[in-house]
């Protein structure tokens, strides 16, 4: 009888699957050419959360959305369709975790990102609920209410 390996190191504070090689050679070649400007005519400049800010500039409870994909799942739904839910940011030393949900929190992802100069986040998005959907994702916090997101298909912000 074999024995299931039960020294399983989960790096992500959440507990869940932890984003495989968040820093991979995609991610760092979409990262060399993704530009978020941060500025008022961003589509994440508009205020559509209502998550209420606490003392730390990160961590805590946020609102996020997605586009730039169709979710089978979703009856209707389309790429351009903005999939809205909640999110939680924890920061574990060098590394943030953004996991959020959508479609009512029926479906889960995780970002693994690191603070690569200033504001400038670059990482990895895995789908939770189908493991196989791993995307680049780069972020910019442009205040502590407001994190402009893309991948290389759409967008996925975070706002409170």
């Amino acid at each position: 009888m074999q024995q299931a390996n039960t020294n399983i190191i989960i790096r992500n504070p959440f507990g869940t699957m932890d984003v495989p090689d968040p820093s991979d050679s995609d991610v760092m070649d979409y990262a060399a050419t993704a530009r978020l400007a941060g500025d008022a005519a961003d589509g994440n400049a508009a205020h559509w959360a209502s998550i209420p800010a606490i003392s730390d500039p990160l961590e805590g409870t946020w609102a996020s959305r997605w586009n730039g994909g169709a979710d089978p799942t979703i009856a209707g739904d389309t790429p351009e369709t903005w999939k809205q839910g909640r999110a939680e940011v924890r920061v574990v030393g060098e590394r943030i975790y953004l996991r959020f949900d959508w479609d009512n929190g029926r479906r889960h992802g995780l970002i693994d990102a690191i603070r690569e100069s200033g504001h400038r986040l670059v990482g990895k998005y895995i789908n939770l609920t189908n493991p196989a959907i791993m995307r680049p994702w780069i972020g910019l916090v442009v205040d502590d209410a407001r994190i402009d997101g893309c991948f290389p298909n759409g967008r996925l912000d975070f706002r409170r």
